[in-house]
């Protein structure tokens, strides 16, 4: 999936802005992921203007299993744009570096969400995962035009306006490597959600770490940093839109969809 903006084409990792209002409270969320579904979809780091694909691993896409009581994803999952997980950054907070990936968002409202949407969100907290010792954080949000988002401020209106999510998202992230024979994931702080303001500022941070990468201060390895628009300024590699489009035209045609596999329909009990 390519993105396309009002001038042609964009990347959705480095052309669509970080934040969305002058105070900086308020962010854009690249949906990969939309709730109750099970492919493993992502932006695609290494090619150019980054389109959103499908995982694949030892050949074969990928699908998160359904461990009990949970099917799919339990929130509209997606990535914050502009913004970068250095790996080569240690994290005082969790001991960890980056896991050289966009800031991963839980979008928790009441729509169901399309892949490829652009949402606002407000961010309301933090999760501070340990996926195969690295530090890939989980940024709690809700879209700004749910029904009740003016009541969620902070983490602890989640727990008091929807009770059970935070501890499913704390069981899901725990477990859903275990089917495939993963162990399970470990946390910071405890194994507690952090506050809006953490959240704020590892966003901030990493919105830094971005920049760094796109300016080549840091080093980007395989990531391209190709864009079309402005809006990444900082970065050398911007492309004309005619290059843009060739890019686009030269992808393969779309394939029937691949069957999905038995086993991610399958129930799994930890």
């Amino acid at each position: 999936m390519y993105f396309t903006g009002p001038d042609g084409p964009v990347s959705p990792f480095h052309d669509i802005p970080l934040y969305a209002n002058p105070e900086q409270t308020e962010v854009h969320m690249v949906v990969e992921i939309p709730r109750w579904t099970s492919a493993k979809m992502e932006i695609s780091k290494s090619e150019p203007l980054n389109p959103i694909k499908q995982d694949v691993k030892r050949g074969c896409v990928r699908f998160v299993d359904s461990v009990f009581p949970y099917r799919g994803y339990l929130w509209n999952y997606g990535a914050l744009p502009q913004t970068w997980e250095d790996p080569g950054h240690t994290d005082i907070r969790t001991g960890a570096a980056g896991d050289n990936d966009p800031l991963d968002v839980c979008e928790i409202g009441s729509r169901l969400s399309t892949r490829g949407s652009v949402l606002r969100v407000r961010p309301l907290g933090l999760l501070g995962l340990i996926d195969e010792g690295e530090t890939d954080w989980k940024v709690l949000a809700i879209d700004t035009q749910d029904p009740i988002a003016d009541k969620l401020q902070d983490v602890d209106d989640v727990q008091l306006y929807m009770p059970g999510l935070l501890e499913a998202t704390l069981s899901w992230f725990r477990n859903y490597k275990v089917p495939q024979g993963g162990s399970p994931n470990r946390f910071a702080f405890e194994e507690e959600f952090r506050d809006a303001a953490l959240a704020v500022e590892v966003i901030a941070e990493t919105h830094r770490q971005w920049r760094a990468m796109m300016s080549r201060a840091v080093d980007p390895g395989g990531i391209s940093c190709a864009h079309t628009g402005d809006s990444a300024e900082v970065g050398a590699d911007r492309l004309t839109r005619r290059d843009a489009e060739a890019i686009v035209e030269a992808a393969p045609p779309p394939a029937p969809p691949y069957p999905m596999p038995e086993s991610a329909d399958r129930w799994h009990f930890v």
